[in-house]
């Protein structure tokens, strides 16, 4: 196991001014294509877990990373307002209006969703990649494309980290560390791509999207519980201890949690919600278990070998009681 590497990155993360010169890049968010590929990969899925019919209409991403594309899909396709939420603000303006323009071109010409074979590594995975003509139907799709409405969206991308941020159709808060920045019950979908595994207070974050969840509205979450090069082994950054832990992750604000699998379903279900999807992928190639540090000898096989996970769940319609308790 080498760990000059590791470690050096982390230790030059103490001094002064340079905990963000190794800031995580979001990996493919600067992409027109991966971007497409990442929510509708969300949506058909969601569409089979009978969560929607459509784009939900009011959507949130949580770290949308080096752009706002996945969002901006969204939109495209459909829906009404996207809020994003993030720690550092990794998107521009060009380059979210690169990605627009593209993006527009392959829902116009109803391109299949890229697939294993040009995104070998991402999930979730589907069973088929054919463009979901049953969600997005040639009505709604001449309607979501209707070149006043794309303007109307090309502007607020423009508007973007001016006086006139927060328009009607896009929010981008950075940072965010508090509930309170949405309303309750304003949103549909709350979604994210192999982000949770970097946030701090998984319970509080968990519970935020409940609260700014509508009744019936839900999360969709892929979870990627690799060691993120920190390790020779995909599941190696369990063997570290908690101090040497620190010195890898040193000062930088965006690093894992190394929570495993069963700390998210678990806080999902603390939250309340209706877990309605929970597809896993294992691999047993890792570390044993005799090699774990000792705070995760607690793990589950599960655990230990989960090396992601994509994770739909629903909050509960509110049935209020009337005057007779009924």
């Amino acid at each position: 196991m080498i760990l000059t590497p590791v470690l050096l990155k982390g230790l030059i993360s103490f001094f002064p001014g340079t905990s963000n010169l190794f800031s995580r890049k979001s990996g493919g968010t600067d992409s027109a294509r991966y971007c497409y590929s990442i929510w509708l990969r969300h949506l058909c899925l969601a569409f089979k877990n009978g969560l929607i019919k459509g784009p939900p209409p009011v959507i949130a991403e949580i770290g949308p990373g080096d752009s706002l594309g996945i969002g901006i899909a969204g939109l495209i396709s459909g829906s009404e307002a996207y809020h994003a939420f993030d720690v550092v603000r990794f998107a521009n303006e060009a380059r979210n209006l690169s990605i627009f323009e593209e993006m527009i071109d392959l829902f116009q010409r109803r391109e299949d969703i890229p697939g294993e074979k040009e995104f070998p590594k991402i999930g979730p995975k589907l069973n088929s990649y054919r463009f979901p003509a049953e969600i997005l139907p040639h009505d709604h799709l001449r309607k979501a494309l209707a070149p006043p409405r794309l303007l109307a969206i090309r502007e607020a991308i423009k508007k973007m980290g001016s006086m006139e941020d927060q328009s009607k159709w896009i929010s981008y808060i950075v940072p965010w560390d508090i509930s309170s920045v949405i309303d309750e019950s304003s949103i549909d979908m709350v979604y994210s791509q192999a982000v949770m595994e970097h946030v701090e207070d998984i319970q509080s974050c968990y519970q935020a999207m409940y609260q700014w969840l509508k009744p019936g509205g839900f999360i969709s979450h892929q979870i990627d519980f690799k060691c993120h090069n920190t390790a020779t082994k995909w599941n190696g950054h369990w063997a570290y201890s908690r101090w040497l832990w620190k010195f890898i992750k040193g000062k930088r604000r965006f690093f894992l949690n190394r929570a495993p699998y069963s700390v998210h379903i678990n806080s999902i279900k603390n939250a309340e919600f209706e877990i309605v999807s929970d597809i896993c992928t294992e691999d047993k190639q890792g570390i044993d278990r005799a090699r774990l540090a000792p705070e995760f000898r607690y793990f589950s096989d599960h655990d230990l070998t989960t090396r992601n996970a994509f994770i739909q769940a629903k909050k509960q319609q509110i049935h209020r009681k009337n005057d007779d308790g009924i």
